[in-house]
Order: C-alpha cells, then sequence, then structure tokens
C-alpha cells in the first residue's frame, strides 16, 4: 500500500475512532482522536499532491487551510469561552486560505445566481434567527466569521461538486454548533453530527483542491520547489 493511502487510511481509522467516542459518550477518546484527524489529512494531502509523474512542491495553502482547522478543534476541546473564539478565529484562518486556492485554481468557472441568493439567504436568515438567542459578547463575532464561512461556501462550488458539497457541509457543520451555543433543540449525539459533517468538509474541500491542481511550469506557481525541472507540474 502507497504512503498516500496508508495515510488516508489513517485518517478514516481516526474519525471512525472519534465517532465511536461521541456516540458512546467516551470524552478520553474524542480529547485523543480529534487532533489527529488534520495532521493526518494534511499529510495525506501532500503525499497526493506529490504523487503524480513530474509533480513537486507543497500544496502550502491547503496545509496551512488544514492545520487551522486543526488549531480550532485543539481549541474547541476546551470548554471556555475564550478558547471558543480563539478556535473561531482559527478556523476564519482556514476559510481564508480556501477562498484564496479558490481564486487561484477556479478561474473560469462561473458562479450561479441562484447559489449566490441561496448562501445569502441562508446567512440572512440563519444569523437573524439566532442572534437574540446568542451570548451577548458572542454575537458579533459570530456573525463576522458567518460572513467569512458562508462566502468560503458558495466561493468552494468553483472547484467542481466535490469541493461545493465540502463548503456546504462545513457550513451545515458550524451551523450545528451555533444553534448549540444558542441553546436550540439538538439532534441526539449533537457531537456527533458535528464532527461528521466536518470531517467530511474537509476532506471533500481537499479533495477538490487536489483535483483542481493545474499542470503548470515553477515560474508560473509562486510555491514551486525552486529544483523542480522546467516540466514539472508544481502549486501551491
Amino acid at each position: 500500500m502507497s504512503r498516500e493511502r496508508l495515510l488516508l487510511a489513517a485518517f478514516g481509522l481516526a474519525l471512525a475512532g472519534d465517532l465511536t467516542s461521541l456516540l458512546a459518550e467516551f470524552t478520553p477518546g474524542h480529547t485523543v482522536f480529534k487532533p489527529l484527524l488534520m495532521p493526518l489529512l494534511a499529510a495525506y494531502a501532500v503525499c497526493a499532491w506529490r504523487s503524480g509523474e513530474g509533480t513537486a512542491g507543497v500544496p502550502r495553502l491547503l496545509v496551512a487551510a488544514l492545520l487551522f482547522g486543526w488549531g480550532g478543534d485543539t481549541l474547541l476541546l476546551f470548554d471556555a469561552e475564550l478558547a471558543f473564539l480563539g478556535g473561531m478565529a482559527s478556523f476564519a484562518a482556514g476559510h481564508v486560505c480556501y477562498l484564496l486556492l479558490f481564486a487561484r485554481y477556479g478561474k473560469g468557472r462561473p458562479y450561479t445566481l441562484a447559489l449566490g441568493l441561496g448562501y445569502g439567504a441562508a446567512l440572512a436568515g440563519t444569523v437573524a434567527l439566532l442572534w437574540s438567542d446568542l451570548p451577548a459578547d458572542l454575537r458579533v463575532p459570530v456573525a463576522g466569521y458567518s460572513l467569512l464561512l458562508t462566502a468560503m461556501a458558495f466561493r468552494s462550488a468553483r472547484l467542481g461538486l466535490a469541493a461545493g458539497v465540502g463548503g456546504a457541509l462545513f457550513l451545515l457543520s458550524d451551523t450545528l454548533i451555533a444553534t448549540g451555543i444558542a441553546e436550540w433543540p439538538q439532534l441526539p449525539r449533537p457531537d456527533f453530527w458535528v464532527m461528521l459533517t466536518y470531517a467530511a468538509a474537509q476532506y471533500l474541500l481537499t479533495s477538490g483542491v487536489l483535483a483542481a491542481r493545474p499542470e503548470a511550469t515553477p515560474e508560473a506557481t509562486p510555491d514551486a520547489n525552486p529544483e523542480a525541472t522546467p516540466e514539472a507540474r508544481t502549486t501551491a
């Protein structure tokens, strides 16, 4: 089995362990498995990026997006408002990385008006409904984060179906978190559904970016390996 497949299998096993821990309400298992997810997915992304013939370089923005996700995952393990705000900031930085990736690799793929209107309505409706039920000091940060998250979800569609679904699932996952903070009625085992949709979102976004990487020369790609030959494919 290739290193790429081993890393993807390790990601799947860690996710299975985390989801099982959440279903069983086994907090130590969740504490162990959750921080493993994004580093394993980032390592997989690097190997997958280089797996093609002549491929070099490191997908720096993609790795950064996933590691910012790891930062958010780790901080949200702590039940404190400051940790929550720090985790939200880390995820926000990851969304900025994704937006830069979508701008780089999504050129020439048009948006649809219906998709934009749908995401706009979802943003406005969700923030309006949650506003009065959120703690007062979290309302503005949550609204600002929601705007950035919705922009990421909307623009993810430019990389194709996989990334577009990933963006939508990320929005769904964080909306579930927000409804929990607002103390709305929850599904049974709400953390299970949050992690399931979140992990699927990150995997699909990663797959979409990997599928969209173009063939390029070192001169055309800012993050190219300086030792790569002119025929090498390299990207950021």
